[in-house]
């Protein structure tokens, strides 16, 4: 009876793991599932007691593994990826700290994590650059320049966007394209939090699998941030030489208007100097006449 009891807890309670992992699981649900079964008489007040405190464990980071539990999320390598999570903003929101001193320190560790993080993302984005500049040293300029981004380019989308999506297949069931989805959700710190490595209670994952992730976060995120500020720079050149295309169009048109208003100060200069001549015909004439008329 008690194995009976054990394996039918065991299969409840994964069923309840999928229902809180994929949202589905709700109050109300509980209720009819509970009252259902207990019609069928499989569940007892202190069954229900015992599934409750199941659901509050894994919210709180247990897991139920064979006749034992563990801590779950909250080993080493959980809350490794925990602390990585929180450093670099993204917020999954699969786990999170539930004391009053766990929230204390939780804000007074992403105080300080987080100026900390950014320095050191912007030190692993000088190495990056750095490395390739030391590759193409030896290249002609443009060369060297067009080399050095390329490589940096195609690099960083085999390591932290190409190559990942296999990983995450073989280690959690995952087809390609929620592999990309994911590792690009999270390298941009978006972190909805509809997936999460290391979530299935179904699958067995290997001790290094939180720490590689952690470090590909952290190399990841340095190289979409250089990948970002490439593409702010591009729209800046292209911005900056639409202004300079504007200001050489508005300095042609003065200078268009320049033109047209010294040939009409020419024209005026002349239509002067003609109005100075009839002027002068008549006084010149009246001013030999003039002795003349004395004699």
């Amino acid at each position: 009876m008690m194995n009976f009891m054990y394996s039918w807890v065991h299969f409840a309670f994964k069923d309840i793991n999928c229902r809180v992992k994929c949202g589905m699981f709700s109050v109300h649900a509980w209720k009819c599932q509970s009252h259902e079964l207990a019609l069928k008489g499989f569940v007892g007040s202190h069954l229900v007691v015992s599934l409750q405190g199941i659901i509050q464990a894994y919210k709180s980071g247990i897991t139920l593994q064979g006749n034992t539990t563990s801590l779950g999320r909250w080993d080493f390598s959980g809350s490794f990826f925990f602390s990585i999570s929180t450093i670099t903003t993204i917020g999954y929101g699969n786990l999170s700290p539930s004391t009053v001193a766990g929230r204390i320190f939780c804000i007074v560790f992403a105080l300080f994590g987080i100026p900390l993080n950014l320095v050191l993302l912007n030190e692993i984005g000088q190495l990056m650059l750095l490395g390739v500049q030391h590759c193409a040293r030896h290249l002609e300029e443009n060369k060297a320049s067009f080399l050095m981004k390329t490589c940096a380019l195609v690099t960083g989308l085999l390591l932290f966007l190409l190559l990942p999506p296999l990983l995450f297949s073989d280690k959690e069931g995952w087809s390609y394209d929620e592999g990309f989805y994911y590792s690009f959700i999270t390298l941009s710190t978006i972190g909805f939090g509809d997936y999460v490595i290391g979530m299935n209670p179904d699958r067995t994952y290997p001790s290094w699998y939180k720490n590689v992730i952690s470090l590909w976060i952290l190399f990841g995120m340095a190289w979409l941030a250089l990948v970002i500020k490439f593409c702010i720079n591009i729209l800046e050149s292209s911005s900056d030489f639409c202004q300079c295309n504007k200001k050489s169009v508005e300095m042609a048109e003065d200078l268009m208007d320049g033109s047209k208003n010294s040939v009409t100060g020419l024209q005026n200069a002349e239509i002067c100097s003609d109005n100075d001549t009839k002027m002068k015909g008549p006084v010149e004439s009246h001013s030999y006449t003039a002795p003349t008329e004395a004699l």
